[in-house]
């Protein structure tokens, strides 16, 4: 049973926010991360080194795996997890005693690109079934401007039976966690965050303040902090839409778009962006929760859809392209073998989520072509559930009609040319690689007489 605000409030809102400042300042504030992906592990290790952290997953083997001390998205070492002081749980009261509760669950989108945000509501009627009187709540999870206060908050208040800046309160600190990069981490870069006040924006100051050696920057508003997170990676998809649109361009002017972009970028102010596959949990997912809240205020966004549209349709690009190759090669297209190189939304992560590498396979079948796929990082029972690929042994491939290099694995980095021709078929036909990446370029522009035809974004 929900208890009355009668029977909860015993303190005034100001000794709330003193009390948790001050447990804040004496590093005795229990520290709660619900969601211990990609952002809520790092954070929970982090925030460990200073406070007592419980950090909640509602997947059991999740949990089981960090109190292994195991970590298969690979953004936390065994060893770091060994020494660090975080209590796993997937009871949702272990986070009864919590002073702050961080909610980092997932954002996506459903089928018809319209913002998912039943974890984060699910999530946030987990907390307000549980949260203590003073408790602070604060997301880190992708949004639009709104949700924090206009969505989640009334969950907070309906499922708790507190009330809003009296008895608990809400903060936003967008993530930035980038998988997979060892340089910039929680640690070094700079965190925004912002209260339902000055006070709580303060006090949220000092928390992530107390792990995050970069600075923080304080935002007016939660719904200034919201959208800030939205245009970030906004930003990041449009520039790669235009470096994509620039690549079919260029293609057709039949100039290399890399070496085109290595002589623009000598320029001091000129933006390195490159062409590609654009998939993942943030840059193709997050452009349109901002078109969302928009179109909900009646203006139709032309530039970042227009941005969307040309990314979402690479992977049929890149498809054509080898299609057109292997027939320029002297390939017979049906039944042909392709061997795809990566499978991961990004470099080096084994996150399958989103991957947009899935849209060249999908393309490939419609021309009855045979494709195999080969991704060292990726997990095969999740590859063969979620998409229904059997991953392959490098070893065990031969004979291929063609391969794509989709994805710029560090282990990628060590294949030979000759490597590469040894798996393609033997025959009187040319041999096709279509590099993505552009990684075997200049090995290429060496090659003599190898009946090679080579091909890059």
């Amino acid at each position: 049973m929900i208890p009355s605000v009668k029977e909860v409030i015993h303190v005034s809102n100001t000794e709330m926010i003193q009390n948790l400042q001050q447990k804040i300042k004496d590093r005795t504030a229990i520290i709660g991360v619900v969601g211990l992906g990609y952002v809520g592990l790092p954070l929970a290790v982090e925030l460990s080194d200073y406070f007592d952290v419980i950090g909640f997953d509602i997947s059991k083997p999740r949990v089981k795996e960090l109190q292994r001390d195991e970590d298969h998205t690979n953004e936390v070492s065994t060893k770091r997890l060994d020494e660090v002081n975080v209590s796993f749980s997937f009871h949702k009261d272990d986070l009864k005693d919590a002073d702050v509760i961080i909610v980092t669950v997932p954002t996506p989108i459903d089928h018809n690109l319209q913002p998912d945000l039943s974890p984060v509501c699910s999530a946030t009627k987990m907390v307000g079934s549980i949260m203590k009187p003073g408790c602070c709540v604060v997301y880190e999870s992708t949004v639009y401007p709104g949700v924090t206060e206009d969505i989640c908050v009334p969950l907070l208040v309906e499922t708790s039976g507190l009330v809003h800046r009296e008895s608990f309160f809400v903060g936003y600190s967008p993530e930035r966690i980038n998988p997979g990069d060892k340089h910039h981490t929680l640690k070094t870069i700079v965190k925004v965050v912002a209260g339902d006040g000055p006070e709580i924006a303060s006090t949220l100051t000092s928390l992530y303040g107390s792990v995050v050696t970069a600075g923080i920057h304080t935002a007016p508003s939660i719904q200034v902090a919201e959208a800030a997170k939205v245009i970030e990676n906004t930003q990041r998809d449009l520039n790669i839409a235009l470096m994509n649109e620039l690549a079919i361009i260029f293609q057709k002017c039949g100039i290399s778009t890399r070496d085109i972009l290595a002589a623009a970028g000598t320029k001091w102010n000129f933006l390195p962006f490159t062409p590609g596959l654009v998939g993942g949990h943030c840059i193709g997912v997050d452009p349109y929760y901002l078109t969302h809240k928009a179109e909900s205020l009646g203006y139709h966004p032309e530039v970042i859809l227009a941005g969307r549209r040309i990314n979402n349709s690479m992977g049929k690009y890149v498809a054509e392209q080898t299609v057109k190759q292997m027939i320029q090669a002297g390939k017979r297209i049906q039944g042909a073998k392709v061997l795809i190189l990566g499978i991961t939304f990004k470099e080096n992560v084994p996150d399958i989520r989103n991957t947009r590498v899935v849209d060249v396979v999908n393309e490939l079948k419609e021309y009855d072509v045979d494709v195999w796929v080969n991704d060292p990082y990726a997990d095969p029972i999740e590859t063969k559930q979620e998409y229904g690929l059997d991953l392959v042994d490098l070893a065990d491939v031969s004979g291929m009609d063609a391969i794509i290099l989709a994805n710029g694995h560090d282990a990628y980095h060590d294949l030979s040319i000759k490597q590469l021709l040894d798996i393609l078929t033997h025959n009187d036909t040319d041999r096709v690689l279509i590099d993505l990446k552009s990684f075997f370029k200049q090995q290429v522009a060496h090659l003599e007489s190898e009946n090679l035809l080579y091909w890059c974004l």
